[in-house]
């Protein structure tokens, strides 16, 4: 009989697997808690229940680990992992510091399917969606690499420490792959992180980053989950949009907007709308109009993201000279035309160059340096 991994279970799971054990269903909790708050690697660490019942709970499960395959550390804060999965499969994940702030981005699949142009992950095509467990392990592996670094707590920070700040403040559901594609484990994993039996994260500090699937978004909006929606848009006409975004044929611009109108926003919050910006692509003053006009009415901020530097001529599947970012100057005038018609706008400057902290940089140079290496031998 093949093991249960314990950590692929919701809290519902886990009672039902529980109450088959003729066990009660606080149990359950404590099974649960012991997973994901205590992090326990093995079933005999769970010391509040007793030894007959973590025999039992032995012989039918156990509880994974995900193996950091490379750690890199930028002169910025930043800080990329390369997660190694059983099968062989990689995933990264980015710890980016800002002031009081360290957010983890994490990837919801390995590969992606929509093949946007201007992102590597998706020029090196679709493997398979991650599961509950490994979607999880990311944020459970850093807080461990983290322990185990002995880093200082807030308080105990000064300020030019500020980058080695101990706790995980908020979560990005960002990485490689379209979390919605992925929608069963990544709605799992969510409710995970913000369970008071789980990981404990305040909603208000989870973000899940979109494409724009409009069937998934409207799922989205049902799940009543109080956490923040940012939507990667990119253009603004769909002729533009067709080109970088092929998945806008199917869920056009106007489509998209309506829906996102539509979502239950708990009060206070906004939309966020990611904006790669393209030189001679979407970086022109009309560009800044039209996206001025179409978001009218949208309770938004703009995130305005300068496309990275083309990939390192030794990752197959980069963009290479295909884009290039605009200079800066286009930038911020494309941003003083959006402020000036009362929207935020915010320029996102690019962390962890220097350690290809871009999406699928690092796991795309690997899987090419072992290539290269394999061919030398």
């Amino acid at each position: 009989m093949q093991k249960i991994n314990l950590k692929d279970l919701s809290i519902v799971e886990m009672e039902d697997l529980i109450s088959s054990l003729g066990e009660k269903p606080y149990r359950a909790k404590q099974v649960f808690e012991w997973v994901f708050q205590k992090d326990v690697d093995d079933i005999a660490g769970m010391t509040n229940l007793s030894l007959n019942f973590r025999n039992r709970l032995n012989e039918l499960s156990y509880i994974s680990r995900l193996s950091i395959a490379d750690k890199r550390v930028s002169k910025d804060g930043a800080e990329k992992y390369l997660f190694l999965m059983d099968d062989g499969n990689s995933v990264e994940s980015v710890l980016i510091p800002d002031k009081d702030r360290l957010t983890l981005c994490i990837s919801t699949q390995v590969g992606c399917k929509l093949n946007c142009a201007f992102c590597l992950t998706g020029k090196g095509g679709f493997i398979r969606n991650l599961r509950h467990s490994e979607i999880i392990e990311q944020v459970l592996a850093v807080k461990r690499e983290m322990r185990d670094e002995g880093r200082g707590t807030r308080d105990e920070c000064d300020s030019s420490f500020v980058f080695r700040l101990s706790s995980l403040t908020n979560i990005v559901l960002m990485g490689m792959g379209e979390p919605l594609d992925n929608y069963e484990n990544s709605i799992k994993a969510i409710k995970t992180f913000v369970s008071p039996h789980g990981l404990k994260i305040p909603a208000r500090r989870i973000t899940l980053s979109t494409s724009g699937l409009i069937p998934e978004i409207k799922y989205l909006a049902n799940e009543n989950l109080k956490i923040n929606l940012a939507v990667s848009l990119n253009a603004t006409n769909n002729e533009t949009r067709d080109k970088i975004m092929p998945l806008n044929k199917k869920y056009p611009i106007e489509n998209l907007l309506k829906v996102l109108r539509e979502y239950p926003l708990p009060t206070g919050r906004r939309i966020t709308f990611e904006y790669v910006i393209i030189k001679d692509i979407n970086d022109s003053i009309e560009d800044a109009d039209r996206l001025s006009k179409i978001l009218k009415g949208i309770e938004c901020k703009i995130n305005l993201i300068p496309l990275n530097p083309p990939s390192p001529p030794f990752v197959k599947g980069g963009h290479g000279g295909d884009f290039e970012p605009p200079p800066y100057k286009r930038v911020e005038d494309f941003q003083n035309l959006l402020i000036s018609r009362h929207y935020t706008a915010i320029i996102r400057k690019s962390k962890g160059a220097d350690i290809y902290a871009a999406c699928g940089q690092l796991r795309g140079m690997t899987r090419d340096e072992g290539r290269r290496t394999r061919d030398e031998e």
